[in-house]
């Protein structure tokens, strides 16, 4: 008894110290169909998997955590509410962000190419509502509200090397939507927060998936082109880069080598001369069957249906970080915390550990 005892301990993230930062990154895939359905759900306290994903959270009890699939409405009402019920299972956050995402942000143009507008399809990124999915920002520490960089409003034909879709040597679906066709599926924010030790700087995103499309490969040019953003803006073509600590997390939705996209793009970040890779592992993914995949089973982060286990969400710090722990919250099998793990979401929460001195 006293060994399994050790052994569930040993499994379990420690709690982040006065020493270290403790930083997270979920895609809690929390998402309702309508506005005010998500505020609703987590208000009445019932909702299983909701109460999982804020159990998780708790657990993994992170000093700064950036959130995907988040509906955003213009109060943030639905984020207050979650925060609240964060803390009453036992992990505070006072300092949040949650700006408008384009995900259902509606245009009067046909962007997907169905013939149709009005569609989901044809927001500045995908979603039936305003807000649908977005992302947001939890932290212990204050957030310079002041001095945050949005990019979500950036033209995807002004990214450098932009890789615009075409069909028979024309624009994809026309020159018109691709004249207001925003780069950001969600949003990517550049998000500078006040620790105790000095000024970091928070890179954040949710790229949309690759596939969904046809032989113009939209989604995939611009899934590649949506992670080779932040490749652009590291190497200061969107101004001055932090000059502060930084870490770069979010999902790219796009795995290293197994998944379909164009993969090149999504190793070029983890390469990066300025970025480091904790390469975070999980015990319940490593002793999942073996799906024959390149990357390594333990860094696997998500679990979809048809497409299998993959690794699609990250954790990046700058090189100047000491790295002193890292992890996918996975736990194995028979672990007490197994099932809230696999049923909380598809994807599982990442968490890295950084040394303040």
């Amino acid at each position: 008894m006293i060994r399994l005892a050790l052994a569930l301990i040993l499994a379990l993230p420690a709690i982040g110290n006065a020493q270290q930062l403790r930083v997270a990154t979920y895609n809690t895939e929390l998402s309702r169909d309508g506005p005010g359905l998500l505020l609703r759900d987590i208000t009445k306290g019932r909702d299983e998997r909701i109460l999982q994903v804020t159990r998780i959270i708790a657990e993994v009890n992170p000093d700064i955590i950036a959130l995907q699939s988040i509906d955003w409405d213009h109060e943030a009402s639905a984020l207050n509410a979650l925060s609240r019920a964060l803390a009453a299972a036992g992990v505070r956050f006072d300092h949040a962000l949650h700006l408008r995402p384009n995900s259902g942000l509606a245009t009067d143009l046909d962007l997907d190419g169905d013939g149709l507008t009005g569609g989901p399809g044809d927001a500045q990124g995908y979603g039936a509502f305003t807000g649908q999915a977005g992302i947001a920002v939890l932290s212990k520490h204050p957030i310079l509200h002041e001095e945050v960089r949005d990019f979500s409003t950036l033209l995807w034909r002004d990214l450098p090397g932009a890789s615009l879709p075409q069909m028979d040597g024309l624009p994809y679906p026309s020159a018109e939507a691709q004249a207001v066709q925003r780069l950001s599926s969600t949003a990517h924010w550049v998000v500078p927060i006040e620790t105790p030790t000095g000024r970091i700087d928070l890179l954040t995103f949710q790229a949309g998936p690759p596939v969904f499309d046809g032989p113009e490969d939209r989604n995939g040019l611009r899934n590649r082109d949506e992670i080779l953003f932040w490749r652009h803006f590291l190497d200061g073509q969107f101004g001055q880069p932090p000059e502060a600590r930084l870490i770069l997390l979010g999902g790219a939705n796009l795995d290293p080598h197994d998944s379909d996209g164009i993969n090149a793009a999504v190793r070029s970040l983890l390469t990066h001369p300025k970025l480091q890779d904790p390469a975070p592992r999980s015990a319940g993914a490593e002793q999942a069957p073996d799906q024959g995949h390149q990357t390594p089973n333990a860094l696997d982060t998500v679990d979809w249906e048809k497409p299998g286990r993959m690794r699609v969400d990250y954790i990046l710090p700058s090189r100047d970080w000491q790295v002193a722990g890292s992890g996918v919250f996975w736990p194995a099998p028979g672990d007490p915390m197994y099932e809230h793990a696999v049923n909380a979401s598809r994807h599982r929460l990442l968490w890295t550990d950084l040394n303040t001195n």
